[in-house]
């Protein structure tokens, strides 16, 4: 979507709650980006080789279509609470299927509460991303339009800056690991960086949020 709003989200989610599907349709479309790239800062490289963001985010949204019955909050900001939850769930499910079947080590089951905090931590690095010298917006309505306007944001960037990005600001790499992981010198990555980033501050201009 080209802009997304709270009262937006509002909107929706109270027609959703009457009845209406569609409208649960468009809600749940709000979130793709968005949990499509927490998702993809919990599958390593060698999980990606398996399955990927999309399969699992998709696996998400039609498990919320199908239990939406169950979700009791009244604003977007707990709706997308819950959907990180069931997010969240599926990651262990592949995590533990994939990566830890075959270790059987109680000591090194997954634990659901640990991703769910990393996800926290990818949250706030995509906030400050936008933010001014690293202030987070204050308001949670703020915090969650403005992470789902840069997932948005970023979505539609050329793949090796969306990669950049990710790579720097979400899972935390010096410029030397992120041009390792790309198979590029650090100098060509921190060109790249600068014009990732320009790009992607021209989108969120258009969007309204700097």
């Amino acid at each position: 979507m080209s802009s997304i709003t709270t009262s937006e989200a509002n909107r929706l989610l109270a027609a959703a709650q009457n009845g209406q599907d569609d409208c649960l349709g468009q809600l749940l479309q709000m979130y793709l980006n968005y949990l499509k790239l927490l998702a993809r800062t919990q599958l390593d490289r060698k999980l990606q080789a398996r399955t990927s963001a999309s399969d699992v985010v998709q696996d998400t949204l039609l498990e919320a279509h199908r239990d939406f019955a169950q979700f009791r909050g009244n604003c977007p900001e707990q709706f997308l609470a819950w959907l990180k939850t069931i997010l969240v769930n599926n990651l262990g499910h592949i995590i533990q299927r994939h990566v830890l079947a075959e270790k059987r080590d109680v000591r090194r089951e997954v634990s659901i509460d640990d991703i769910g905090a990393t996800l926290e931590r990818s949250t706030a690095r995509l906030v400050a991303i936008i933010a001014d010298r690293g202030q987070s917006p204050s308001a949670d309505a703020q915090k969650h339009e403005a992470s789902l306007l840069l997932a948005d944001a970023l979505a539609e960037l050329p793949d090796d800056y969306r990669e950049v990005i990710l790579l720097r600001h979400i899972e935390g790499l010096a410029f030397p690991d992120v041009a390792a992981r790309m198979e590029r010198t650090a100098g060509a990555v921190r060109m790249l960086w600068m014009r990732a980033i320009a790009q992607l501050r021209v989108r969120l201009e258009s969007r309204g949020v700097l």
